[in-house]
Parts: structure tokens; sequence; C-alpha cells
């Protein structure tokens, strides 16, 4: 085992927690000290998931907008990013739908056009973006990484309508109860940059997740846990299933070095 790659919310982050545990620090510095690297495979952006890390900020790796960006010791390691046109239609398509926001995502910053000012409060304050608000589609000028939908009403609501256009061409995963995300990449493209750049095997990792934006990254690694209570779909591209991820650390720590 070389790198350790979870998931935050509904995974690392359970029953609306919206703070790390101390516990996970204490479990990635003696991992560290054994050669053992963690990333953390999010959604959610760079500055959110730093500020998530703070005591060990500096320590892991940072897999960032589902795969799209990957950070480490405040480098990217590498970024694929969506068709210009591609990623504005979608965000039309998204305006368009009346309880729908759209979130679009830079290298370090997350763009809105808000039509209610409760979603940017949301997105600053509690997911912990970055935010920078614009006035139209086009004053966006950096490469798109990621379009999100949040669906008041419910991700599952607006998957059909909204994702099947694009299916053929990007990845539609629903990221959370009212999150469906768009990407060319996934958290298994993420991983694939920090295997080239680290010069790690696929057999070196092992992954934790709980949604269908994990299915290519539990695939991917060598060993791999899902949330016992994730999809059906989930749980079974998974190794095993996991009840609270520092306990099977915990026990894979005690497997490997003691």
């Amino acid at each position: 085992m070389k790198l350790i790659a979870s998931d935050l919310d509904g995974t690392l982050l359970l029953n609306g927690s919206t703070q790390v545990s101390d516990e996970l620090f204490r479990l990635i510095d003696a991992y560290q000290k054994q050669g053992v690297l963690f990333c953390a495979a999010s959604g959610r952006q760079y500055n959110s998931l730093r500020g998530l890390f703070a005591p060990v900020a500096d320590d892991i790796l940072y897999l960032c907008e589902n795969g799209a960006v990957v950070f480490y010791k405040g480098k990217v390691l590498g970024k694929t990013c969506i068709p210009r046109e591609d990623a504005l239609s979608i965000c039309r398509s998204i305006l368009a739908r009346p309880h729908c926001e759209v979130l679009i995502s830079g290298e370090q910053t997350s763009y809105l056009l808000p039509k209610q000012d409760d979603y940017v409060d949301h997105i600053r304050y509690f997911v912990g973006n970055h935010v920078t608000l614009v006035p139209s589609l086009d004053a966006i000028e950096e490469d798109i990484l990621k379009v999100s939908a949040f669906c008041r009403n419910g991700a599952a609501e607006n998957e059909d309508d909204l994702g099947n256009a694009w299916k053929d061409r990007l990845n539609v995963a629903v990221s959370g109860r009212q999150w469906l995300d768009f990407t060319v990449a996934g958290k298994e493209d993420g991983l694939e940059i920090i295997r080239k750049a680290l010069s790690l095997q696929p057999e070196d990792m092992v992954s934790f997740g709980d949604n269908f934006n994990d299915l290519g990254m539990l695939r991917y690694t060598g060993r791999s846990y899902a949330m016992r209570t994730a999809p059906k779909a989930v749980r079974e591209a998974a190794d095993a299933l996991c009840d609270r991820v520092e306990e099977t650390l915990k026990e894979l720590y005690r497997e490997q070095f003691e």
C-alpha cells in the first residue's frame, strides 16, 4: 500500500458532518511515517478540501472536481477540461430549469450565477468553496473543469433530462442527494495522473467511496471499500464494505505495519 484515496461527503463526512475527525489526521500522520500518502478524492474544489484538511494541508494530495484537477504541494499535477462549448451548453440547460442552480468549476474558484441568495451562502459557507459571482457565462475566461447542477428537488429528478444528452461524451454522475456533476474526467482519471506523477501502480492504492461518482475510483484501485449505506451498484463495485473509514484504516495499518 502506497496511497489511500477517500471520498469526503457520505464517506469521511457522515451524518451531515462538516469536519474531518482528529482521528483521521492522526492516521494520516501514522501512514505517512510508513511511506503511505493520503489523497482527498472529492467533487469539491481545492480550497474547500484544503480547509477541511488544514492540520495536514501540505502533506496530502488533493483529487478535486471529481478528478478534473489534482494538486500536490501547492502545484497542479494535471487537469482535464470540458470543451468550452459543451460546458456552456450544459450551463444553459441547468439555468433553464427552475429548481436548479449552476456551479461552474475553475481551477480554484466556483463561478455562480445565482437565482437565490441562499445558494451563494450554501456554497460559500457550508460547502466552503471560494466563490466568484459572474453576470453571465461569457464573463468566465478560464478553462472549465466541471459543471454541476444543484437540484433543489433532488438530483435523481433531473438526471435523465439533464444528463442523457451528454452521457455518450461526458461523465455524468450523481454526487449527492442534490448534486449532478458533468466532467470529462472521473476520479479514476485523477488517480491515473497521480500514478504517473509518483510512479505508482493501481495495485498500490486503496480507495473509499459511497456514491456513483466514486465507481471508477473503486474499480481502479487494487483494494476498494464502499460505505455500507451506498447504493447497491456502488457496493457491488467494491471489494468490501465499510462502516467508518477510520476504523478500516486502523485495521489495515495493523495488517500492514504491526
